[in-house]
């Protein structure tokens, strides 16, 4: 087609060419004819000029066409291209980059509704297919508004004398001239304009460039539309990935362990936390069955889930169950329905905590409270800080008992025998406690404390609590008496008998550690500390306080000390009497 139109042009330029020949060869023909009083016949000279007037008509008809046609070809390709592209800025630069060549426009702008159906301009840029600047972006607005709301296109070969326009202020402002302005339709709904203009030349745009831009701006319209729903598309997709990724994240920051359930028993969603306490990894866990990533459960648990997704209840239930290579477990399940915005059920939602080590810090904890004061427990930062294995080190271990308590004991009433005795046990317990000792055990009317176990480490001054928690003891123990006599006197009462400690410490190596069944074991020492402190106590009267040799070499400095004869095959111990303080 393209050749076709190319050899009519050449046939008929060489007509023209032909018929000018024509014309200048009529003229001398004339004037040679006047030289013999002769002319051409009437209308001659006239027809062939009529007949190159028409050739040349005829060839810019073609000329016009060919360009026409040109023109239509490109705009197929650039049709092509826009429809091809989804951003929507690239796209509304190539449409008005389009216009503008199409047109040959000196500006274009594109006006588009938002989301408010108020018109704003997106894209403006000059013959360059440069943006222009702000100072640049001057329009008539009026027309803008005119097409955007007839749907009608406007075409002007010189505003600012037609009287359609001439009164508006942006046209005699700024002395617009040629404008052009199509709308932008999709689906019979004028979704913005296209407007072109050119601020010098008038009648630049023909009635052909209106049929053209507006045909053009029907498919651009489409192709505009597609690229913004594309983007609302990707916004929206952009923000359920990162409410996914938030999702997703917090998933796996929980500690406890999240899984969703469908109606049918299906796993939907698992974190991290859920598959390392059931010991599978996730994508074993997704999509499986519920039951099959469980270990046997019992029928209570099975019971508590069918009430969550048939009653659509709220239940928790702890079980204990048993893992292959990881032995018995205490789990917490917590179960609620999984509904919908409207209230309809989807399935069960479960949080799972492994509560294994904790029960077995609470149990340590229990068991440590049975030796050590509640000041000291709630100063640990973990039960990871104890070391419950058994161990030997040094110890300094006190030894308190009632001097003569078996006499005073043999005419009482057992109420009121494990009254004194619970008094007495308990003033010394306070004071072991006080120093941060260790209650290790009571017998009868004794009791025993430990200072610088594994459970109270004191490396530094053991020996000095332990002194210091024997001279409290005898004082409480005076000042208890002087107290209870006083309340007998007032009462006029019989004074009750007095009992005292005799209390002896020794300083030195013991085993410690938990001993007894599997069914209850208790924290105990052994070794020569424990049998020492016996044995100085053996020698310490009604309220003395007897100490050997290790612990008097930590205490010198503290304590007046006074060196007490040993008895026969004693000679190789030193006892000493503690007195008063030195320093405290």
């Amino acid at each position: 087609m393209s050749q076709q139109l190319q050899s009519q042009q050449e046939q008929l330029h060489r007509l023209s060419q032909q018929t000018k020949e024509l014309v200048e060869q009529l003229r001398a023909q004339r004037e040679a004819l006047r030289q013999y009083g002769m002319n051409l016949p009437p209308g001659s000279l006239d027809s062939a000029r009529a007949l190159r007037a028409g050739v040349q008509e005829l060839a810019n008809q073609v000329t016009a066409k060919h360009v026409e046609l040109r023109q239509l070809r490109g705009l197929a390709g650039t049709t092509a291209v826009i429809n091809s592209q989804l951003d929507t800025s690239s796209v509304l630069n190539h449409v008005l980059d389009t216009a503008i060549q199409l047109t040959g426009a000196e500006r274009g702008y594109i006006v588009l509704r938002n989301e408010e159906n108020e018109l704003e301009f997106r894209v403006a840029r000059g013959m360059d297919q440069e943006d222009l600047q702000r100072a640049d972006s001057i329009v008539s607005m009026t027309i803008v508004q005119k097409v955007a709301d007839t749907g009608e296109p406007v075409l002007t070969d010189n505003a600012a004398e037609d009287p359609n326009w001439q009164n508006q202020a942006s046209i005699f402002n700024y002395a617009l001239r040629s404008i052009i302005a199509v709308p932008l339709k999709v689906r019979n709904t004028i979704t913005g304009v296209v407007y072109c203009d050119n601020r010098a030349l008038s009648g630049l745009f023909k009635p052909h460039d209106l049929n053209l831009l507006t045909a053009f701006a029907h498919q651009a319209a489409v192709a505009i539309e597609n690229a913004r729903l594309f983007e609302d598309v990707r916004l929206h997709l952009a923000k359920v990935t990162e409410m996914r990724d938030l999702m997703d994240n917090v998933f796996t920051s929980i500690a406890s362990g999240v899984i969703t359930v469908n109606n049918h028993g299906i796993v939907r969603q698992c974190n991290l936390a859920a598959a390392n306490i059931l010991g599978y990894e996730q994508e074993t866990i997704i999509d499986a069955e519920l039951f099959s990533v469980l270990p046997e459960m019992d029928n209570g648990f099975v019971e508590k889930l069918r009430n969550v997704r048939d009653q659509q209840t709220s239940e928790v239930y702890e079980a204990e169950p048993v893992l292959n290579g990881r032995g018995k477990r205490n789990w917490y399940f917590a179960m609620s329905p999984l509904r919908d915005a409207n209230g309809t059920g989807h399935g069960i939602a479960i949080v799972l905590d492994d509560l294994t080590e904790v029960k077995q810090r609470e149990a340590q904890l229990a068991e440590v409270r049975r030796y050590l004061p509640e000041a000291l427990v709630r100063s640990l930062h973990s039960i990871d800080q104890l070391d419950m294995r058994s161990q030997e080190r040094e110890i300094t271990a006190l030894f308190a008992d009632i001097n003569d308590f078996t006499t005073f004991s043999e005419h009482l009433e057992p109420e009121v025998l494990m009254t004194i005795i619970n008094e007495y046990l308990s003033l010394a317990s306070e004071a072991i406690n006080l120093q941060e000792g260790v209650v290790d055990k009571y017998a009868g009317d004794a009791v025993t404390g430990l200072f610088n176990t594994q459970l109270n480490p004191q490396e530094e001054d053991h020996a000095l609590r332990a002194v210091r928690t024997a001279k409290a003891i005898i004082f409480d123990v005076e000042a208890m008496q002087e107290e209870n006599e006083r309340r007998a006197r007032q009462a006029g009462e019989e004074v009750p008998q007095k009992l005292f400690f005799g209390i002896g410490i020794h300083t030195g190596p013991a085993v410690l550690g938990n001993v007894g069944s599997s069914d209850r074991r208790e924290f105990n020492a052994i070794g020569e500390a424990m049998d020492l402190c016996k044995y100085a106590q053996e020698y310490a009267g009604p309220g003395e306080v007897i100490i050997t040799g290790a612990t008097y070499a930590y205490i010198k400095n503290y304590f007046e000390c006074e060196r007490v004869e040993s008895q026969p095959g004693d000679e190789h111990i030193a006892f000493y009497r503690v007195g008063n303080y030195i320093r405290r």
